[in-house]
């Protein structure tokens, strides 16, 4: 199978602080992949590297075989083409149209005609079965409506990569299931890699190819859902069913009460 991305003993963190530690991923071309692990472990920092907005304080990520912190601005922007992004909460712009906002990359970053910007909109909007509301604002849409033209604009210009940063947050189970489809099947159609970064479990478990878990900075577990499923690991089986008592606490250090009580 062959890597589109791969996170080769990665290490990063602000001032001394370490966010990662030696951190190894691969993602292969045709699959869909996600990245879990409890509030603030990072995952949407992986999304940043890969597409080379941080650098790292060590080892490397490769996006078809370049080593992204090493590129200069041409570079960077050649890799990022490669790339779609679904925004968390789909980061549409408000004052444009559906329509609009999906031909943005395509007016920004193509030399294509009107009519055929016309045509490839109208052919992403249908395939996420909004083409009849190509004329509305985002105020006007529900909130899985708005995520269905956030990954319409992500596609726009058909990725090799698409990136999902929590995408399902905020829906409703309708519009969850709605979501999940269209990331499975357009995956497919497009033969892209896709990469999610999410805390749903049932939702994730149920389309995706391999999973990886961080915590405390690395790679806790990883593997493919049934895999998962059946792991002894305690973080997994906390995480994966939801139990309140595990290695995550659900206190932060702190002296005893006490002593803070006598301040």
């Amino acid at each position: 199978m062959e890597e589109l991305i791969s996170i080769n003993n990665l290490s990063f963190g602000y001032d001394e602080t370490l966010l990662h530690k030696n951190i190894n991923m691969k993602f292969s071309r045709g699959k869909v992949s996600a990245i879990m692990g409890g509030s603030g472990c990072g995952k949407t920092t992986i999304l940043k590297l890969i597409a080379g907005q941080l650098s790292p304080k060590s080892g490397q990520v490769l996006v078809d075989g370049q080593v992204v912190h090493e590129q200069g601005r041409d570079g960077i922007h050649n890799i990022r083409r490669k790339m779609g992004m679904l925004f968390q909460h789909g980061a549409l712009f408000t004052d444009l149209s559906v329509f609009d906002n999906v031909a943005f990359p395509m007016r920004e970053h193509t030399n294509l005609p009107e009519n055929m910007i016309k045509d490839l909109v109208l052919l992403k909007l249908n395939a996420v079965g909004l083409r009849g509301a190509q004329k509305k604002l985002p105020s006007e849409l529900s909130g899985g409506m708005a995520r269905r033209v956030a990954l319409a604009r992500a596609i726009a210009l058909d990725p090799d990569i698409i990136m999902y940063d929590e995408p399902f947050a905020g829906l409703d189970p309708i519009s969850m299931a709605v979501i999940c489809d269209l990331i499975r099947s357009l995956n497919d159609a497009l033969g892209a890699t896709s990469i999610i970064v999410t805390h749903d479990v049932a939702e994730t478990f149920s389309f995706a190819d391999y999973i990886y878990f961080l915590a405390d900075g690395e790679v806790a577990a990883e593997g493919s859902p049934k895999q998962l499923l059946a792991s002894k690991l305690p973080f997994v089986r906390q995480f994966i069913h939801s139990e309140k008592d595990g290695p995550v606490p659900f206190h932060v250090d702190a002296p005893e009460y006490g002593l803070d009580l006598q301040l």
